[in-house]
């Protein structure tokens, strides 16, 4: 009969998240996993399988929290543009609140691209996701006018979720909280209406 687990999973999950979070997947060795969760080596690779299969559960685990926030203030009250600032707000203050770590997916895809594995897919998901979210919010803005007719919502969509990547990468390479917001307005200014 075999021994039931002894840990919290998706506490160790969270633990590893972080480890990859902090050093890349190339940067995380097992160790580093198992100092972050406190498991062993063979705990580890019983549980998970592998390195990379517990950096896909990371990934998406940190994926589902991040859009679960993202979702909550694009379907919250208020103008689509009002929502849209928000997300820009929350992207600044996160990125600045987590030790300037950026976004794991934008690491990820800085450091392995677009993988053609389960990592690779996880990614795709993530960014279908947004950009449905976004979109949406961008024809709710062009309806409620707050934000500047003709805009196509597909486009719009990319155009935010480029922005908030560089906003990512703008924290990790220690740029000022009163230049990201900058960047953040420059944004909303090309697309809110006037």
């Amino acid at each position: 009969m075999a021994r039931p687990r002894e840990f919290d999973e998706s506490a160790a999950v969270e633990s590893a998240m972080h480890a990859f979070w902090d050093h890349g997947y190339e940067g995380t060795s097992t160790q580093d996993l198992c100092a972050a969760t406190g498991l062993g080596r063979s705990s580890v690779y019983n549980t998970f399988t592998s390195k990379k299969a517990l950096f896909r559960r990371s990934l998406e685990h940190y994926t589902t929290r991040e859009l679960g926030r993202r979702q909550a203030i694009l379907e919250g009250p208020g103008t689509a543009a009002d929502r849209l600032a928000e997300v820009l707000d929350t992207a600044v203050a996160a990125d600045l609140e987590n030790r300037r770590r950026g976004c794991l997916v934008v690491n990820t895809l800085a450091e392995l691209g677009l993988p053609d594995d389960e990592v690779g897919a996880a990614l795709r998901r993530d960014t279908e996701q947004n950009l449905a979210m976004f979109a949406g919010c961008v024809r709710e803005g062009v309806l409620d006018g707050s934000l500047r007719d003709g805009l196509d919502p597909a486009d719009v969509a990319e155009f935010l979720l480029s922005t908030i990547s560089g906003l990512r990468v703008m924290a990790r390479r220690g740029s000022s909280r009163q230049a990201m917001h900058h960047v953040a307005d420059l944004a909303l200014s090309a697309i809110t209406a006037h």
